[in-house]
């Protein structure tokens, strides 16, 4: 598994791995509709926007055989939050791709960014019924605080999970699994 930098041809492989991923991970969540909604190519573009604003961090991790089946995208924190200044936007893995060590590496790769970019601290917003939570604590986060947003019509409860330093996170390549190309 190759975790690199994005570029701007990759947005079409994002958005496909993150309408998919929503459609898997959050059915039975999000009304139907929305899921079945989500266009490949609207979320291209809002992807190839994020990439171009300054401050934005941007990988993916692309397999041999399968190309590009996950992404991350972090940067300064979107809300003046004075505790946590770096804030891990987005981490999205196909779901046969889940759970093998890639959202870690990932996120790992987020965190030298970030830390590179002299932000020593992250949070990142993940609703409450999200499997992934687990993923979030397993990492070393912490709840700080909960908020209610509205998905498809739909009030649901959104947790964010925050880091106060990011070197455990630094440490997710306890396994050797990391190769990067800058």
């Amino acid at each position: 598994m190759l975790i690199r930098a994005a570029q701007l041809a990759d947005m079409t492989a994002v958005a496909r791995v993150n309408v998919d991923s929503w459609r898997t991970t959050y059915r039975g969540i999000v009304p139907d509709d929305y899921l079945a909604n989500r266009s490949y190519d609207e979320r291209a573009a809002v992807f190839g926007k994020s990439l171009t604003q300054e401050g934005v961090i941007f990988f993916v991790a692309e397999d041999e055989a399968d190309g590009i089946v996950g992404f991350a995208s972090a940067g300064p924190e979107r809300t003046g939050n004075p505790e946590f200044r770096g804030e891990l936007y987005a981490v999205y893995l196909l779901d046969h791709h889940q759970r093998h060590g890639i959202g870690a590496d990932l996120v790992a790769r987020v965190a030298e960014s970030l830390r590179a970019a002299g932000f020593n601290s992250m949070l990142v917003w993940v609703l409450a019924t999200n499997p992934a939570c687990r993923f979030y604590e397993r990492l070393g986060g912490t709840r700080i605080r909960t908020q209610t947003i509205t998905i498809g019509g739909v009030s649901l409860e959104e947790v964010a999970y925050g880091w106060r330093g990011l070197a455990p996170l630094l440490l997710a390549d306890r396994a050797g699994r990391r190769h990067y190309r800058a």
